[in-house]
């Protein structure tokens, strides 16, 4: 029997603000039979993801570069995704991002398949806008991160 998706364009009209990035979903899993989620990620200028990095087991992420340059450290190498290009970060590579620049940068992030969704982003900044600007709190934040499939990754001696 074929699983129903009900069908429809954009399913979460929400942005979610994350510190100063911000994340709107575009296509969620229970829109896609769970075979994909696709969000969109804008990151000021100047700005550091204030998670830990990170790594997944159960899926891959996909970035597309639309507006800017957005530095991934992939297993650390530095990768510059740029408008129109795209990286692959397989399963089990701990990764994160930086925007270097002083330049807004706009990414799309598809995550397959759909292991993640908008729940996360949710309790992710609830735990980074406790911290009122300094570092999030790594014990609630390594818990709401292995909860959702993320392991982050040991901290740097």
């Amino acid at each position: 029997m074929q699983q129903m998706i009900d069908l429809c364009v954009n399913p979460a009209d929400e942005t979610i603000h994350i510190g100063p990035l911000r994340v709107r979903f575009l296509l969620t899993g229970e829109h896609s039979a769970n075979t994909i989620a696709v969000f969109e990620v804008v990151v000021p200028g100047s700005q550091r993801l204030n998670a830990p990095a990170h790594s997944h087991d159960h899926y891959e992420e996909t970035i597309y570069g639309v507006e800017g340059v957005l530095t991934w450290t992939v297993d650390g190498k530095q990768i510059d995704v740029g408008p129109g290009e795209a990286l692959c970060i397989p399963r089990g590579a701990v990764h994160r991002f930086d925007n270097n620049t002083t330049q807004d940068v706009k990414v799309l992030c598809a995550v397959t398949p759909a292991a993640i969704g908008p729940q996360y982003f949710r309790e992710a900044a609830e735990v980074i806008d406790a911290a009122a600007g300094g570092p999030p709190d790594r014990a609630r934040m390594a818990e709401v991160m292995l909860r959702h499939g993320l392991t982050p990754a040991a901290p740097k001696a």
